[in-house]
């Protein structure tokens, strides 16, 4: 199936959103979406909206980082939704947000599987992506600091949550840092 937010990134094309979690190993969970959400009733229809493990909304968050690299207006509101009690993105966040994407849009899918320089980050449908846990993810109370890998980078990236009651929101993200560029933009190549 083609389509979705990494076609539009490129072409601005559509397509039908479904997801299924899974956990494929101890302290790893996979998740699966036919296509990513473009809009945050999209987001808010998905199961992972839940956000009841920190590793559902870990993967909403690169969803909807991989929305603010297509589309702001839809990106921010989706961002700010899985800040919740934290509040909105600051000016100072959205700036952050426009630096990192502004030349490398395709850095947020890098996280999911097949991304890599070599096919310029265009990764495998259905889109997956797994967060793993380590020994020091959840060393403080009502926090989780999870790491998911990209494609092209050699070490893992973070994401951290943070609980209140019953779901998990998003606090601090450290997957928008530099990766290999993609082979269709390599000068050396």
């Amino acid at each position: 199936m083609q389509g979705g937010l990494f076609d539009r990134m490129q072409s601005q094309a559509y397509g039908d959103i479904t997801s299924n979690p899974s956990k494929p190993a101890e302290g790893a969970f996979t998740f699966s979406f036919s296509q990513l959400p473009e809009t945050p009733d999209e987001m808010q229809s998905l199961p992972e909206f839940e956000m009841d493990t920190p590793y559902k909304t870990a993967a909403l968050a690169v969803c909807a980082l991989c929305c603010y690299a297509v589309d702001k207006e839809n990106g921010t509101k989706m961002l700010n939704i899985l800040r919740g009690p934290k509040g909105s993105l600051s000016n100072y966040d959205l700036q952050f947000l426009n630096d990192r994407l502004r030349d490398q849009p395709y850095l947020p899918f890098s996280y999911f599987s097949g991304s890599k320089p070599e096919n310029d980050y265009r990764p495998d449908e259905p889109y997956k992506i797994t967060f793993y846990s380590d020994p020091y993810s959840f060393a403080n109370e009502g926090y989780a600091k999870l790491n998911v890998r990209s494609g092209g980078a050699d070490s893992p990236r973070q994401i951290q949550l943070r609980r209140k009651g019953d779901k998990w929101y998003l606090w601090e993200q450290f997957v928008l840092v530099g990766i290999r560029v993609p082979a269709s933009q390599d000068k050396w190549n």
